[in-house]
């Protein structure tokens, strides 16, 4: 193992005057201090390059946990209270076509559209958890509790959904072509209990998050493509919000209710409405009428239900979703019908 050490040099009369010379002893006191100084911040750059490290492989809010506890403690699974958010590259497949003979430049675009993602994520103290191709899954309440999960995850996609936003009115303009751009996205947000921490098998482990609750995130994804939508979130996450004792500036509306595929109950399904066109044109005449309609469409009131949905604004997609539900059914409402819309497929 290779040391350092301080070397000092000079002249000096019998051992009896070493000893008895007051100025000697002082410098012999400031070589030790100066020691032991430059001992520590050795130290301390050993510390900052291995968190350097660390930060390619774990989220900041992890990395400052493993600085102040004992790595074993902080990685080991445990369940909390967790808000899952699932993000989704839109336009990949497309894409990946149109750029097979560019295989790396095809990798760039979508490194720089995941970063939008993972930045986001990062920015509102989440750890990204993994990722699934095209998508990329981030979870706030682990290593630290966080009382506001919800409410941090809302804000991250919300700042997604801007940014893309951004991108692809930049990549339409004729002096800027942002990469990025070339992709749209689809947000789910679930709220619940999971277990985080070092998940895996004993020949490999990862940090992230597993339960229900990661599924229904998953799942609400997956719904914004049918709603065609942006943001999508559970009851539980949308409670959350209306509940926060801070200004939340976020706005909400109740959908309907949805029988996912693959679950036994039916789940709530909100919408998260950015505050960019179209979304910020929906008045509370309109999310009234809305309201208005989902309780007739629960009521088994199609008919009804029509009309009140013809006076929504027919940009507003998850107008068509319903409509679209009450045509094929011929505007009788099925057998045994309880309010929830059953999704066939995945």
């Amino acid at each position: 193992v290779q040391g350092q050490a301080i070397y000092v040099s000079g002249s000096s009369g019998s051992a009896a005057d070493v000893e008895d010379d007051e100025s000697l002893q002082d410098d012999m006191k400031f070589v030790q201090i100066a020691g032991a100084t430059y001992s520590s911040l050795r130290d301390l750059r050993r510390l900052e390059q291995r968190q350097s490290s660390l930060r390619s492989f774990f989220s900041p809010v992890v990395v400052d946990a493993l600085a102040s506890q004992n790595i074993d403690a902080v990685l080991e699974p445990r369940e909390c209270q967790l808000s899952i958010l699932f993000c989704d590259l839109r336009g990949f497949s497309g894409k990946s076509e149109q750029l097979r003979g560019d295989l790396l430049k095809l990798l760039d675009r979508v490194s720089r559209a995941l970063g939008v993602m993972t930045g986001s994520i990062l920015d509102h103290r989440g750890v990204v958890g993994d990722f699934h191709g095209d998508a990329v899954m981030g979870f706030w309440g682990w290593p630290m509790e966080q009382p506001d999960a919800p409410l941090r995850a809302c804000q991250a996609a919300l700042a997604i959904a801007h940014r893309f936003h951004e991108l692809q009115a930049a990549s339409k303009s004729l002096t800027a072509e942002e990469p990025a751009g070339d992709f749209m996205m689809g947000l789910g947000i679930a709220s619940g209990p999971a277990v985080a921490g070092k998940i895996g098998s004993a020949d490999q482990v990862k940090v992230t998050a597993f339960g229900p609750v990661v599924n229904l995130a998953a799942r609400l994804e997956t719904m914004t493509r049918a709603f065609q939508v942006p943001i999508l979130c559970d009851q539980s996450t949308a409670a959350a919000i209306q509940g926060a004792n801070q200004a939340v500036d976020c706005r909400l509306r109740k959908l309907v209710s949805v029988l996912p595929s693959g679950f036994l109950n039916a789940v709530e399904v909100w919408q998260l409405l950015p505050d960019m066109p179209p979304y910020n044109q929906l008045g509370p005449e309109e999310m009234q009428r809305w309201e208005a309609a989902m309780q007739l469409l629960v009521a088994g009131k199609w008919p009804q239900t029509w009309v009140e949905l013809e006076q929504v604004p027919q940009w507003d997609r998850p107008r068509e979703f319903v409509m679209d539900f009450i045509r094929r059914h011929n505007f009788q409402p099925p057998a045994g019908w309880n309010g929830v819309i059953p999704q066939y497929g995945k």
